[in-house]
Formats: structure tokens, sequence, C-alpha cells
């Protein structure tokens, strides 16, 4: 058994705003099934105290400072969970890293370097919890100032850091790096200096001991210029620690056969009430009801990593196929103006709706006979595998973990009985227009599409095995920080 303090910015159900929070939940409550010892850490948001009840508050003293801690569990899975109280997380409902304009909050910088700070007191048992992990997990760049903060410490705990999205770097002048009080040495090329600012990414990537992405293809991606967002050089320096490990989804919460969310439960025994969800879809989303026409969905962040820009270039021609559109998600102002004006345009055929809601989110994965996720990049992504268990047929692009979890319907695979989606390679209108085109000339072919849809629905995509890899690595983890502290690398950040 290992003790692990995983430490990430947001935890579902107290706070999410993408897969980072459905992670950061899932996965310590599969570790915990393993019986590993886990205790998360994580922001005391407004939003998020709001939704525990049964909770302690305890303060603790590090370095002379008193903190104080809400201790608690995860209403979903019941892992302990420690919630860090300060005025900067706890006074501020919403978004945890926008402010209500849509920009970065002015002291993110501030507010992330105190949780790294608390994560490390913890961790070396100087806040008087009377528990010192094995291991602390940290997850993307608001907790990349923990490796470097941990790596000059006598007896420290090993550490792994994942890396959800490398376009998220967490950059900051150098003025806010003096301002953080942070050791000099910090401040050098193989540390945290980037092109003359600081950036927490590269704390966690030069520092942990072992670095994972959420997918073995995005491991790979992020090696190379066009995914490594200038970080490239250090990743391929530290490849030797550097691994890909598929995200797996909750089972249990996302599960056709047992969802309280969606209008018809059902399995790949009983596929066909799956039609009673797509016509609660349509009605929520006021499309009509068109016999016989398949319905796409799209549920996500309205971005242009999503590739919702592909989506508004090729709106014609896929009309043009007679297809109808269930569109929910939140993200670029523009965006969401463009899809609107689409909807109200084609009143019955394209349904929008610009909220985070989980229950319709359910239900467009119930409802929808395909979903669309045609990414310029997906580290991971997480909706391809939601799909697939309601064997909703996911059109994705072949990048990072859409290329590890969706096998082509090509003939080969049809035939063998692989074939789970469809896969295409252009980021754009064209190819996701033809990828469409192909999906519902499946669709058009019931005993194919039927036994597409099955496959898909007979897929394991839980934790199960994703937690195991998890296990393994952090023993590895373990073992070279025994060995020594990560090594100085003197390498370009660049190339």
């Amino acid at each position: 058994m290992k003790k692990i303090l995983f430490v990430s910015s947001e935890v579902f159900p107290l706070m999410k705003t993408g897969g980072l929070g459905d992670i950061s939940s899932s996965l310590p409550a599969a570790l915990h099934s393993f019986g590993q010892e886990v205790r998360v850490l994580t922001p005391a948001y407004a939003d998020a105290l709001a939704t525990l009840r049964k909770v302690r508050e305890i303060s603790i003293a590090p370095a002379g400072n008193r903190l104080r801690l809400v201790e608690s569990e995860n209403p979903e899975t019941s892992v302990p969970i420690w919630l860090l109280v300060h005025p900067d997380f706890s006074d501020r409902p919403g978004n945890p890293y926008l402010a209500p304009d849509g920009r970065p909050w002015y002291d993110n910088a501030e507010r992330f370097a105190f949780l790294a700070r608390a994560a490390v007191d913890i961790a070396l048992d100087r806040a008087g919890l009377n528990w010192r992990p094995d291991v602390v997990h940290c997850n993307d760049w608001q907790t990349g100032l923990i490796p470097p903060l941990l790596g000059t410490e006598q007896a420290r705990p090993a550490t792994v850091f994942t890396v959800h999205n490398m376009a998220y770097q967490g950059v900051f002048p150098y003025d806010v790096f003096k301002k953080l009080g942070l050791p000099a040495h910090l401040w050098a090329p193989d540390a945290l200096e980037f092109y003359n600012q600081m950036s927490f990414i590269k704390g966690g990537l030069v520092f942990a001991d072992r670095i994972n992405t959420v997918s073995p293809t995005y491991a790979e991606e992020i090696q190379t210029e066009e995914f490594g967002c200038g970080l490239q050089g250090l990743l391929r320096e530290r490849r030797d620690r550097l691994q890909g490990i598929i995200n797996g989804i909750d089972d249990v919460t996302w599960n056709p056969a047992q969802d309280p969310l969606i209008a018809a439960t059902y399995d790949v025994a009983t596929i066909e009430r799956k039609a009673m969800n797509k016509a609660a879809l349509r009605t929520a989303l006021g499309l009509q009801e068109k016999a016989e026409i398949p319905l796409v969905a799209v549920v996500g962040r309205l971005v242009q990593q999503k590739g919702i820009d592909l989506i508004i270039d090729a709106l014609p021609e896929l009309l043009e196929m007679q297809i109808q559109l269930a569109i929910l998600g939140t993200g670029d102002a523009l965006y969401e103006q463009q899809l609107q004006q689409a909807a109200r345009r084609h009143p019955g055929d394209i349904g929008v709706r610009i909220s985070y809601d989980e229950s319709l989110a359910h239900q467009a994965e119930a409802g929808a006979d395909m979903f669309l996720m045609p990414s310029r990049f997906e580290p991971c992504g997480l909706n391809q595998m939601y799909s697939q268990r309601y064997g909703t047929v996911p059109i994705v692009r072949r990048v990072g973990g859409l290329a590890d979890t969706v096998e082509d319907a090509n003939p080969t695979n049809v035939a063998l009985g692989r074939a789970s989606g469809v896969v295409f390679h252009e980021p754009s209108a064209a190819a996701l227009a033809q990828a469409v085109r192909r999906a519902v000339a499946l669709y058009r072919d019931p005993p194919t599409w039927q036994r597409i849809q099955r496959t898909a629905m007979e897929k394991d995509f839980s934790w199960r095995q994703s937690a195991r890899h998890y296990v393994d690595l952090y023993t590895l983890a373990i073992g070279d920080c025994r060995l020594s502290r990560p090594p100085s690398l003197r390498v370009a950040t660049s190339s």
C-alpha cells in the first residue's frame, strides 16, 4: 500500500471546468479501491464549500503561518479530501481561474503558489496532521511549483507530475517570480525561467521524478514542435521519465443501464431503447421529430482546440446530409454567437444550449446517434469514451487520446468486429464533412451500424486498468526519488 497526496485545482463534484475535475475524482477513487491510501488536496472554493455536508475544520501551522483546512470526503466517492481555505479561493464563486470579465484572475500565481506551499508542508508532515505521503501526485500547471519546492528537501516524498493539457502553462512575468519569494536558484533556464518569464508547468516537467500525460499518443506528440508548446526540447530530454497513461471513466456514473439522468436506461441487449432518449433530447433542444434522420451531438468547450470552427465552417455541407445537430457547451463568445445564429436560421435542425448542464450532457450521450469531436489536439478526451459506452458512435480526429480509444470503421475493422467509430486525419472542414458523410452511410446500413454500436459498448474504459498503471508509475517514482533528486537539465526550451 502506498500513501498518496493527490493535489488538483479542481475535483468533481466540488469544482469542474473540464476533464481534470472528473479525473481528480475518479482516479483517487480507483486507487482507493485498490487499497492505496489516498488524500486529495484542493482549494476550498466558495462553490465547493457549499457542496459539502459533513465537514471538520482544522488549523495547521506550517512555517510559522496558520492555515485552515476543511476536512471532509468527496460526496461522490467517499475519498478523504482536504480543502485549503483562503479568501482568494473561498470568497470567489464561479470559475476558479477566470474573473467575471473572462480574463484570468490577477492573482492566479499567488493563489496557486499558496496551494503548492501548503502541499509541501503537508507532504513533509510540517502541518501537524501526523500523515506523510510516499508520493505527491501533481496535476497541471496549478501544481507545478510543488516538485521544485520539494526538490531541495531532505527525505522528501516522490513526485509525479501529470500533464492534462500542455496548452495551459501558468506563465507569469519575472516580477511575479520575485513577488512569490521563490528560491533564487529556480530562476534559471534549467528551472522555472521560460523566455524571460516564469513557467509553473516547467517546474513540474523539470523537477518531478516521473512525468505522464493522459494518453500514450499525446506523450509522443508533445515531444514535437506542433504539440510541445515550446517545451518539446525539455520533454525529449526527459523522455526516459515520460509516459502516457490513458484516462479511464467513471463507469458507474456513466452507465446507460443505470443512469438516472437519462429518459430511458438501456444496455447492449436493449439498445433499441436508445430511441426514447433520442426523442427526449430532441424535445429538450427544440428539434423536430424526423424518422430515420441521424442526430449528431457536440458537448464540451466551444473553443478552437475542440475544432468548433471546423464544425461551423462545415455546417452548410452537414445540413445537406439531412442530419440534426445537438450542441451543448460554453466557450469562445464568437463561436457561441455563430452557433446560436445557425440555430435561428435552421430551427428544428440545430439545437444549441450555451451552458454547462450535467443532466443534459448525459441525455446527449444517450440520445444522439453520433458524437462529433474534431479536436485540433486532445490530450485524452473523455466524451469519446462516454459516447462508446452509450452506443453513440464517435466521429473524431486522429490525435492524442482520440487515436488511442477509437477504432476506425474501415472495411477491415468492421469485418473483424473492431470498429467503434469514424476517424479522420486532417484538421479541415472538408475532412470533417467527409467523415460525417461516411458515418451517415454506415448509419443507413442498420446491421453494420448496430455491430459498431455493440463493439463500442462492450469496450472497457474503466479506471481499473489505468489505475494499476498509476500504481506502477508511483513505484518507479519512489525508486527514482531514493536514488537521487531529479537531474538538473541544461536543455533548450524550444527544440
